[in-house]
Formats: structure tokens, sequence, C-alpha cells
């Protein structure tokens, strides 16, 4: 059935496209050509935040991404490569180019937020997992940007700050860190209580909207000064302004060790929300997606801290693997789930900037079109090997178009319901 059987809908504002690489930069105009342009009638600004571009231009285009970003209040983002040594002699880069997430996460700060995307035929690899975990990562400062040193022989390392105290007073405060007798590594990291309080207020706010418990784990037992200062702040904001609204709606909040964070939600059946540090909310919220059954099933958004502004993605890689098999000529069965969402959810989120009903309803009809494919079995590989028993899988073109096939319909009928 034929998209045009009802008028495109408008789209006053853009959005920010960001383009990506390898095997995600291939799918993506697939995404667009089937599933976007022939419903929506959608100004783009759009940026090419591939490694080559990102290279080219001495990653100054991550940076206008980003002031793209803060102005329009939505982006939609292909997964991109972070360059690690072996990348950077293999693709000839001038550099290991840092995460281009991480430079817009610094500019815009929020939380980013990742959620599995359920399908009642696709089961957990966790057993016991009935409800979705949401990871909450906090964005800001932390391990993604951090300041490394090459110690190049025996010295003495210090950790030095120089300033005024909250009166406005001078200050300088140095610990010694270690002392080397030969060559070494050191890092600094840093963070700010601003920034923990916006985390703690967009993630209890979270668990409210959502009407889910929330806990928010770290290591303060052994980083007694950084781990410590973001659980008592934490625990400051929700006692001064959720606890009450808290108890009446029969919510809690807990903070929990890290550790026996990840032992407890291994043996419960979810529903909660997981407030995690920035590297700690990177490493579980791939441990959460595969827990359900795929890092292609799993959405991510990165929200600042006053709500108006929203970057979507999909939570896994550029999908290297597939790229070289495509590369090669073999067919492929990537699984583009994530990368829709990043479209729906965006696009969401321009329909409430807008207060734009039908984009919204589209937005809706996009996810739905979606799961319902793969409920009704069909599906890529991934998916089918966990559902087992000869489940036939399709390569990624034939599931996109199955997905087009249900969305148009879908378009057609409420074309024909409205009067």
């Amino acid at each position: 059935m034929n998209a045009g059987a009802r008028p495109k809908i408008e789209v006053a504002n853009p959005v920010v496209e960001l383009l990506g690489d390898e095997m995600m930069r291939i799918i993506w105009p697939r995404i667009k050509s089937l599933l976007i342009e022939p419903f929506l009638n959608l100004p783009l600004a759009t940026f090419d935040l591939g490694i080559a571009n990102r290279d080219k231009t001495d990653d100054a285009v991550t940076a206008e991404a980003a002031r793209a970003i803060e102005q329009i209040g939505v982006g939609i983002k292909c997964a991109t490569i972070t360059p690690d040594p072996t990348r950077v002699a293999k693709l000839g880069l001038k550099q290991a180019w840092r995460s281009c997430n991480g430079t817009i996460r610094a500019a815009i700060g929020g939380v980013i937020v990742r959620e599995p995307i359920l399908c009642r035929n696709i089961p957990p690899l966790v057993r016991g997992w009935a409800k979705p975990i949401i990871v909450a990562r906090h964005g800001f400062g932390d391990l993604y940007r951090a300041t490394e040193l090459r110690v190049p022989g025996k010295g003495r390392l210090t950790l030095r700050f120089e300033g005024e105290d909250e009166v406005g007073a001078p200050i300088c405060v140095e610990r010694e860190v270690f002392r080397y007798s030969k060559r070494g590594v050191a890092l600094a990291i840093y963070n700010t209580d601003d920034s923990f309080a916006e985390f703690a207020r967009i993630c209890l706010g979270l668990g409210l909207s959502r009407r889910l418990p929330v806990y928010f784990s770290t290591k303060n037992t052994i980083l007694k000064i950084y781990d410590e200062q973001f659980r008592a702040v934490f625990q400051d904001v929700f006692e001064v302004e959720f606890a009450s609204e808290y108890q009446r709606q029969g919510l809690i909040y807990q903070h929990r060790l890290i550790d026996d964070m990840v032992a407890a939600s291994l043996r419960g059946e979810g529903g909660f929300i997981w407030a995690c540090k920035n590297y700690d909310g990177d490493v579980q919220s791939d441990f959460v997606a595969q827990g359900f059954g795929s890092l292609g099933m799993m959405s991510s958004a990165m929200v600042s801290g006053n709500g108006r502004i929203v970057m979507t993605e999909a939570a896994h890689g550029t999908v290297t693997r597939h790229y070289e098999q495509h590369l090669a000529g073999e067919p492929i069965s990537t699984n583009p789930v994530a990368s829709i969402f990043a479209w729906s959810r965006g696009l969401r989120h321009r329909a409430v900037l807008d207060g734009n009903v039908p984009l919204a309803d589209f937005a809706d009809s996009l996810e739905s079109a979606c799961t319902r494919t793969i409920e009704s079995g069909s599906m890529t590989r991934d998916l089918a090997r966990l559902v087992g028993g000869g489940q036939a899988w399709l390569s990624t073109e034939q599931f996109l178009e199955a997905v087009s096939e249900r969305l148009s319909i879908r378009h057609s009928s409420i074309a024909h319901q409205t009067p």
C-alpha cells in the first residue's frame, strides 16, 4: 500500500541529523527512504560525524553539530567510530579523536537514558527478567573527559587545586598521588555538585513519570570523596525535593554499591530505573541490553537538565563485523530497530516541542510497526537465534521493507478515519 494515500505530515521545525560510520552508515539512508521520507515533510540540518569527515575538519564538525542541537532542541544520531590506536593507524587518521558523544554531552550536559525494546516473542537471556530495566547514565565529566598523562620516569605525582573557597578566599589544596620509581601512566577526572544534583533530579523525576523505583549505584566504600559526594548530593535532592511524592506514590529510592546492584539485578524480574555513574552506565547498559536479548534492541536518549534538548541514537556501535561482511559482498542481517527507535524518539520530542499531535502519533506508529513486525515472526538473525527452533530470519533490507509495509497500512488506515 502506498504511503501517498495520505498526505505527508508537515513538520515545521527541523531536527539535527548526525551521520555515522560503517554498517550503520549503510543502513541509515534506507531507514530514511523507507520509514521517514514517505510519511513526513521533515526539514533536516545534517552534519557528517563519520570519522573521515571528523578527521578532515579536525573534529570541528562535532562542535558545530553540538551547537546546532543546542539551538534546535533535537538531534538524531547514527552510530559513530571512536578510534583507538589500531583504528588510527588503519584509517590513517591525524589522531585518536575523542568520542563525539562525549563532546556533545559536554556541551549539552544531562543524562543518557537507555531502555530495552521488548517484544512478546523474544525471550530474554536472563530468564527472570520480565519487566524493563532502564539505565540512566550520568553524562558529565568522569572518565569520558579525563586528563591522561604518560609518566616518563622516576618522580612524584600530585593532585593540586588553586582557586577560591565558597566565600571567595584564596585556597590551594595539594595531595600526593604516587611516587614513581619508573615509567607509568596517570589519570585525573572531575565533576561538580551541580552536575550531580541535575542527574539526581532527572533520574528521580523519571521514576515518578514512569512509576518505577530508582536505584543509584556507586563504589563509595572505595572512592570515599568522589563517589561519596555523588551519593550525598543525590540523597539530599531526594530528601528535599522528592521524598514526600515518592512516599505518596508508594515508590522507593535507594543507594546501593555497584557490585551489589549487579548481583541484585540478575536475581530480580526487572522493573526499575538504574542510575549509574558515566562509565558504569556505559558498561551496564550493554549488560542490560544483552540480558534482554540483543544490543540491537536498546534505545538511547541524551536528555538535558531542563528537558528541552534531546539527542537520540542506538545504544550499540557501528557493527564493524557486519560492515566487513558487507564489503565482501555477503548478505547482511544487521538489526536496525534501535536506529529506527532513534528516529521515533527524536521525532516524538520534536512533536512535544512543537505541539504536533500527528507527528507524535506517527512516532508511536513507527515503533509499533517495528515491534509488531517482529512479533509476527519477521525478524533479523540476532533475534531468530534467541527464538530458536529453526526460526526464519530476514536480511536487513527485507526487515525494513516489512516494517515499511506495516507502517504504510497503519498510515493509510488513519487517513480513512480522519474526517
